[in-house]
């Protein structure tokens, strides 16, 4: 794959794992990468050797030989490196979540649009083929009039690393809310047609997390210590949008459950279901034409990088100037829905948009 403006020069802000996942499409769709920059010497060393380019210490001195960035850095820190490169008018695809809370969003949206970069927000799973798949079927009006989702983004087990930032409040600003919620969030949103949030009502739990004798297979990152857990490990969810949209939301880190991510988008002509991680996607119908039946349509799709495609989208946007502003301003709606849920389950009460 390559994209249609690979001489943008860019860096990568936070050497850890996902920036590297970044890098490396970076190098697959020939963008030049020219550097990166982490507060671990370690990390910039390590990213150094594997990518023979130029590391920094300090953002300031990445930022004065680039022309876009990829920014990967813990929850709490978005909001510093975003700015200053807004500040500096570059071009930013910032992996989600916003920011850890909703105040940090604000600030970030607030200083996205007064720059002449563009800005993405990494909700990468818009691009997955079902998804794109179905998004065109929505438009073209094959379901009718979508009215719910059913959102489900559950992991039987699967805290990434206690004692990692991901589960220490303070940095990640929660747990698997803030983490899976606002990819299952933003893509039920997405293909509802992105309708205003109204009021959410809402449960985050912190069952698993900080018990000594949490049983898994396999961590995403070094379980190192579960009394620095103080975050949700799972969330459930019910939002109410404009027009009677709904969106029904389960997400979770760790269940005694199996796991799931299967979404099912319901219309008034059809509804679809699909799998965020097989790419099946079935259309459900039914009709009376011949005699009263009902239909099952199964389509299958290649499977797809969803990361590499949205680096493609993000780099074409620079090139063609495609960019309105719509990624900022949906990540903050996804933020608000998610710092509802949050206050919705501290206060046990439905928690309307514009309340505090």
């Amino acid at each position: 794959m390559t994209t249609t403006s690979p001489y943008v020069r860019t860096g990568i802000v936070g050497l850890g794992n996902i920036g590297h996942h970044h890098a490396d499409r970076l190098v697959e769709l020939g963008v030049p990468l020219v550097g990166g920059m982490d507060v671990s010497e370690k990390a910039c060393e390590r990213f150094a050797s594997r990518y023979d380019v130029e590391t920094y210490a300090d953002h300031h001195a990445l930022y004065d030989d680039v022309d876009a960035v990829v920014i990967t850095t813990p929850n709490k820190f978005h909001e510093e490196y975003a700015v200053a490169a807004f500040e500096r008018d570059l071009h930013v695809l910032l992996e989600k979540p916003l920011a850890h809370s909703i105040g940090s969003a604000e600030r970030i949206a607030a200083a996205a649009a007064n720059t002449d970069g563009t800005c993405t927000v990494g909700f990468n799973n818009r691009f997955l083929n079902a998804v794109k798949l179905l998004r065109d079927r929505i438009e073209r009006g094959e379901l009718g009039e979508v009215t719910h989702v059913e959102a489900n983004y559950v992991r039987r087990r699967g805290i990434p690393g206690r004692g990692s930032w991901f589960t220490r409040r303070e940095i990640s600003g929660g747990g698997a809310l803030i983490d899976l919620g606002v990819h299952a969030i933003d893509l039920s949103l997405y293909l509802l047609g992105y309708p205003d949030a109204e009021e959410v009502s809402g449960v985050t739990r912190s069952e698993f997390g900080s018990r000594e004798d949490y049983a898994y297979l396999e961590m995403w990152g070094d379980d190192a210590d579960s009394s620095t857990f103080d975050v949700d490990d799972s969330a459930s969810a019910f939002v109410r949008c404009a027009d009677d949209r709904t969106i029904s939301l389960e997400v979770a880190w760790a269940t005694n459950r199996p796991p799931t991510h299967e979404f099912v988008v319901r219309g008034t002509e059809a509804a679809a279901r699909f799998d965020l991680l097989t790419n099946d996607l079935t259309i459900h119908s039914a009709g009376a034409e011949g005699t009263d039946h009902l239909s099952d349509t199964t389509i299958e799709t290649r499977e797809n990088d969803t990361h590499a495609d949205e680096q493609a989208a993000f780099f074409d946007s620079i090139t063609d100037g495609r960019d309105d502003g719509s990624s900022v301003d949906e990540a903050l709606t996804v933020q608000r829905i998610v710092d509802g849920i949050y206050r919705s389950s501290d206060g046990g009460r439905t928690v309307a948009f514009g309340d505090r």
